[in-house]
């Protein structure tokens, strides 16, 4: 008798099975959901103002999908990004010396303070079609996600340990070969970890992107982030709590059917020598391995990539080495080329500043920074002092992690703004210092970039390192100081720059807070800045940005830069 648990073969072939049915009912749903959402980006501009947001419950499913077609239109641009931006920036230590500043530059720039510079480009494509505000829409959240992705996998490339790379060098794999071979898989556990917070950071860019402001005219895509803006406008407190369930529903159907499987799928590339814990398979992974046709599609498809990623393009790894060490030379030239580019850039800056502010509004500006470095260094600090513990307790854990993993999604996609009301209200209630109070709301948004990092962190650590440190007796204090903090701490560094960049950015709207008539605005560098993009004070928010990202690469090159270089060295488990 034939085992019911292979699949049927006839003629050498394999048999659909019902789990193959099932399989593809849902990847027809799927792809019949996606065509009726793009159906709405061909239609023509006015047809927005003709149809505005309706508020009924009844319309959210609609708006739910085409909210998801967008992040994950935007995610796939971010994992294109990421796969070009941090190889080059990575390997490549000139490029690296100009990639990485403006990298830290594009994670603190308060883009949604220049939306309208990218509506105006996007919309020039399309001419009086939806399509350009959607493209508009999409590369707002890009820039909520990209930077965090990119960042990390640059993170993971500059510490493939040694004995794996001279394993890649002694059978003499090209650099094309290396990359799939090795330096991807090492670091798919922490990029699916980072995608999935990037993913729940850019809902609190939803709301800001698809309700669309360009000089007199508004519009407002359809989509759960235009829902909730029409909400708080209308002090429609029911419908926020409908959008916040449609937004929860949401989170878990893509956590069951995308970031479950992966992180699943991701925990086979941890380097290791003798296997650490282990959870259970989900269930949509468990039902893809129980297909019968899906599963020999999915072998076909692991065949190709398998030659495809074995091409010997490129040179073999030596090469470069030889070549590096006569670019002393090279390096003092390009640095010279960069200097100059950076001081002309300033020069010019500086001009369209001069026409019409003065020294006294660049040292109120320098000021005003001061104070908003102050909140972003406290709140980063309380943040890591509360979350590293959790994210090492989960990491090492990873049943309790795929338990709690909806739940933090949903906090980290929970946009902030719709929390601005209890704060506005309970600091005039109170008579509480706006200062201090509207600080928490900087890093409501950014603070889960820590856990989910040393989540990554503890989940990658080498189970053999884990068992020397119990048979050697380990415990307490020196745990923490002589194990696994070591670990972890290049994980939290990389999610530390991505929750203080993050931070800088949302100070735009953290500082200025308010729910109806009352409006509080706190002592800041984003409260300077929003003001200025309120009132089209151009002059003033170039100054603004242009102190912001001084004040963020300065603060990276002197703290973050040496301190993720020192957990690099220690980490290394080569």
């Amino acid at each position: 008798m034939r085992s019911t648990t292979q699949p049927a073969v006839l003629s050498g072939r394999r048999l659909p099975n019902i789990w193959d049915i099932a399989a593809l009912c849902c990847v027809v749903g799927v792809l019949v959901g996606m065509a009726m959402a793009a159906r709405g980006t061909l239609v023509p501009i006015d047809a927005l103002q003709v149809a505005p947001i309706d508020l009924s419950p009844r319309r959210l499913p609609e708006y739910a999908l085409r909210t998801t077609l967008r992040m994950f239109a935007a995610m796939a641009c971010s994992l294109l990004f990421t796969f070009t931006y941090a190889p080059l920036a990575a390997k490549s230590r000139r490029a690296g010396l100009i990639m990485i500043p403006v990298l830290d530059i594009l994670q603190s720039v308060p883009i949604l303070g220049f939306l309208s510079f990218t509506i105006a480009f996007f919309m020039s494509l399309f001419p009086g079609r939806v399509l350009g505000l959607e493209l508009a829409a999409i590369f707002a959240i890009f820039t909520s996600q990209a930077w965090n992705m990119a960042f990390s996998f640059y993170q993971s490339l500059t510490m493939v340990p040694t004995d794996l790379d001279e394993a890649t060098r002694l059978f003499r794999l090209t650099s094309w070969q290396r990359f799939w071979r090795l330096e991807v898989p090492f670091a798919m556990p922490g990029l699916v970890w980072n995608t999935m917070i990037s993913m729940s950071g850019g809902w609190f860019f939803v709301v800001a992107s698809e309700a669309i402001t360009l000089g007199d005219n508004t519009w407002q895509l359809p989509g759960i982030g235009s829902y909730v803006a029409a909400a708080l406008a209308e002090r429609n407190i029911g419908a926020v709590f409908w959008a916040i369930f449609a937004m929860l529903l949401v989170i878990l159907a893509y956590d069951q059917v995308l970031f479950r499987p992966l992180v699943a799928w991701s925990a086979r590339f941890r380097f290791e020598m003798v296997p650490g814990a282990t959870a259970e398979d989900p269930w949509l992974l468990a039902m893809l391995r129980r297909t019968s046709v899906l599963r020999e599609a999915g072998e076909a498809v692991q065949r190709f990539f398998g030659v495809f990623t074995g091409l010997r393009l490129g040179r073999p790894a030596g090469y470069a080495i030889r070549r590096v060490r006569h670019a002393r030379a090279g390096d003092a030239v390009f640095a010279l080329a960069v200097g100059v580019a950076v001081v002309l850039l300033l020069r010019k800056v500086a001009g369209f500043v001069a026409l019409e502010l003065s020294w006294t509004d660049v040292g109120a500006a320098v000021g005003l920074g001061a104070i908003t470095m102050v909140r972003v260094v406290v709140m980063i600090v309380l943040a890591t002092l509360v979350w590293v513990p959790i994210g090492v307790w989960l990491g090492l854990r990873p049943a309790w992690a795929r338990r709690v993993q909806p739940l933090v999604q949903f906090l980290a996609a929970f946009p902030a703004n719709l929390l601005f009301p209890p704060f506005v209200l309970a600091i005039v209630t109170f008579h509480l210092d706006v200062d201090v109070f509207l600080s928490p709301l900087m890093v409501l948004g950014t603070q889960w970039y820590i856990l989910f990092n040393v989540i990554a962190g503890a989940a990658a650590f080498p189970g053999d390192l884990r068992e020397a440190a119990e048979n050697f007796h380990v415990r307490g204090i020196h745990w923490w100081r002589r194990v696994i903090l070591p670990g972890v701490l290049p994980h939290l560094v990389t999610g530390a720059i991505a929750a203080s960049g993050g931070s800088w950015n949302a100070a735009i709207v953290a500082e200025v807070a308010s729910w109806g008539d009352t409006h509080l605005v706190a002592h800041g560098l984003g409260a300077y800045i929003a003001q200025a993009t309120d009132a089209g004070d151009f002059h003033r928010i170039v100054l603004g940005v242009v102190v912001m990202s001084l004040y963020v690469v300065v603060f990276n090159r002197l703290l973050w830069r040496p301190l993720y270089a020192y957990a690099s060295r220690r980490a290394n488990l080569g």
